[in-house]
């Protein structure tokens, strides 16, 4: 077992002692799902920014640099976009909705907002959805431990899901904003001592334009290979309306706390984009003929940097990853313990039965994601199953119910239902390749809005009294 394995598991191990310490002190499902609500800006900030920097922002933006240059930035940067959208406007408004009605889940405000029927759609939807998004960060960190020590893939992916399902069925949100603030410090660290590091053991910028491919377009900001700006369309919807980082504004101690706590996080990733691709472009100096693209951040971390420089930069990707994973479970513990559970098979339910089912859906959901990602081919793959399916069936009746009172249960069922059909349709027909104005994602969203409107209009025009003739 090779020293950088060893510190990589013994800080693995401390997260899980820290959660459950942290945990000792949860006792009710207010305290699981929101934190009591008592978050104050850098926590919120800390658990925000920890979430949303994954194995996609990570290991699979690494991939997307090392195959399609500057352009990778899009796949983060465009997270940063949508989350300067949900500290400005979407979250301080959907906050006071949530303080003044004790709402706890994505699914509170959908059933407050529309009613009880969709409130268990999307609660299916999501539960379709997030297990691949799980997958991703699982397979994130098998393909780190195989990297580093030949650790067989499902012995990695076991691993990560002990790690993250441990610490955070101890304490569920308020568990995860105190490991987060640590795994955010040694992201940090990581990454800050790891990128000029590795860029000049690489020999600098002219290095990285000598290895690009001769391709017109690598070194273009705007769009390169498969990557660019089209990401706003894929990836910024769910960073508006992703119901664990809606259910993490929910646990704020005020309106302040969402502004600053979560806009600074959006600063911070507009920082971080250009961090993964560019380990991505040095890995080519390295090896231009990876196999799997996806190795292209754990080339550098291995190769031209000190055992302790890229051990730590090791440890900030594992932090990436399971801090994004334990967002996760938070969804899935939260959406079936109150969404399905309480509201739909026991009404009755007291609140230690509640927070007891939590425990349990996050150990059910932490072994989903572990399945699948022994199936799902690359974390890529598996993050864009979710972001598509979330983005078409969320976005378009969480943000209309917030600006709009009159439209109900059919339009939002509408929207969700005409968007996912959409987005399958699309897919099938793999007609994105010609176009990005055809991406199966952007024109989802269209038509979800589309029927939105159209359902809402046939509706007023129905209610509309009739003039005499």
């Amino acid at each position: 077992m090779n020293l950088t394995l060893v510190l990589l598991l013994a800080y693995a191990a401390g997260l899980i002692g820290l959660g459950v310490w942290i945990g000792r002190r949860v006792e009710s499902s207010g305290g699981f799902f929101v934190a009591n609500r008592r978050l104050g800006p850098v926590l919120l900030f800390s658990t925000v920014l920890a979430a949303n920097i994954g194995g996609t922002s990570t290991v699979g933006a690494a991939g997307l640099g090392y195959l399609d240059g500057l352009s990778a930035w899009w796949w983060v940067g465009s997270a940063a976009v949508g989350t300067t959208v949900l500290a400005l406007w979407i979250g301080p408004r959907i906050w006071r909705i949530a303080t003044s009605n004790g709402l706890y889940t994505m699914g509170d405000y959908l059933e407050h907002r529309y009613g009880g029927s969709v409130r268990a759609t999307i609660t299916v939807f999501l539960w379709i959805g997030m297990p691949a998004l799980l997958a991703a960060q699982f397979i994130a960190m098998a393909k780190i431990l195989s990297f580093v020590a030949g650790t067989p893939h499902w012995a990695g992916v076991l691993i990560g899901g002990i790690v993250v399902t441990a610490y955070f069925t101890a304490g569920g949100l308020l568990t995860s904003a105190w490991v987060n603030l640590v795994q955010l410090l040694v992201l940090t660290v990581g990454f800050a001592i790891a990128v000029p590091w590795a860029l000049i053991a690489a020999g600098g910028w002219s290095a990285l334009v000598a290895a690009a491919p001769q391709t017109t377009n690598y070194m273009n900001f705007w769009q390169g290979g498969s990557s660019g700006w089209i990401y706003l369309a894929l990836v910024a919807p769910n960073f508006i309306v992703s119901p664990g980082l809606i259910q993490k504004v929910y646990g704020a101690v005020d309106e302040r706390a969402i502004r600053i706590g979560v806009g600074a996080a959006a600063m911070a990733l507009l920082i971080f984009a250009i961090g993964p691709p560019l380990f991505g472009m040095i890995a080519r100096v390295y090896d231009p003929n990876l196999v799997d693209n996806e190795h292209a951040l754990m080339v550098v971390l291995t190769t031209g940097l000190p055992t302790m420089v890229g051990a730590l930069g090791l440890a900030a990707v594992v932090s990436a990853e399971i801090s994004s994973a334990d967002a996760i479970l938070f969804m899935l513990s939260t959406s079936l313990s109150k969404d399905l559970y309480k509201r739909f098979v026991r009404l009755d339910a007291s609140d230690a039965q509640v927070l007891k089912m939590a425990r349990w859906a996050a150990v059910g959901g932490g072994g989903l994601g572990v399945l699948l990602a022994l199936v799902l081919p690359s974390v890529i793959t598996a993050i864009s199953i979710f972001y598509a399916l979330m983005a078409v069936c969320l976005f378009v009746p969480v943000v209309a119910g917030l600006y709009t009172r009159l439209p109900g249960v059919p339009e939002a069922l509408a929207a969700s239902g005409v968007g996912a059909i959409t987005l399958i349709s699309i897919r099938l027909a793999d007609l994105s390749g010609s176009s990005p104005w055809l991406d199966p994602t952007l024109l989802g969203i269209g038509a979800s809005a589309v029927a939105f409107v159209v359902v809402a209009a046939w509706r007023s025009s129905k209610a509309a009294p009739v003039e005499p003739s």
